[in-house]
């Protein structure tokens, strides 16, 4: 059992910046990938940016070169810097984890997570 506590978000322009912490408490060993997926309203959620645990990264394209997604393992924390935000990034922001993942990828995976509240952080950007 992994318990993930995000924060950081809240209320921007277009253009500005952002950065997500999620803390992780429990038995972290049992996770392999971690991430952030996003559920606008109206929308299906998505996977936005996902890191296994050799550091590898992968983004949803919209967000590439302008999100940076990291861990810290020894504070347990997992981070996503949000740079040169768009109102299309507007949504909750959720922190979501997975063991590792059979015939998938981490995004693949972690996209079909259903988070609790605790997991989420809500990000509006306005134009």
């Amino acid at each position: 059992q992994v318990d993930l506590l995000a924060s950081g978000g809240g209320s921007v322009q277009a253009g500005g910046s952002l950065r997500l912490s999620c803390a992780a408490t429990g038995n972290i060993d049992s996770v392999f990938c971690m991430g952030w997926i996003r559920q606008a309203p109206g929308k299906e959620r998505e996977g936005v940016a996902a890191i296994d645990r050799d550091g590898t990264t992968t983004y949803e394209d919209s967000v590439k070169g302008r999100f940076t997604i990291s861990q810290d393992h020894a504070k347990r924390l997992l981070y996503l810097q949000m740079n040169s935000l768009e109102p299309e990034d507007t949504a909750m922001y959720y922190c979501v984890a997975s063991p590792p993942p059979v015939g998938a990828g981490c995004m693949a995976v972690l996209a079909q997570v259903f988070p609790s509240e605790d997991q989420g952080t809500a990000v509006s950007v306005s134009s």
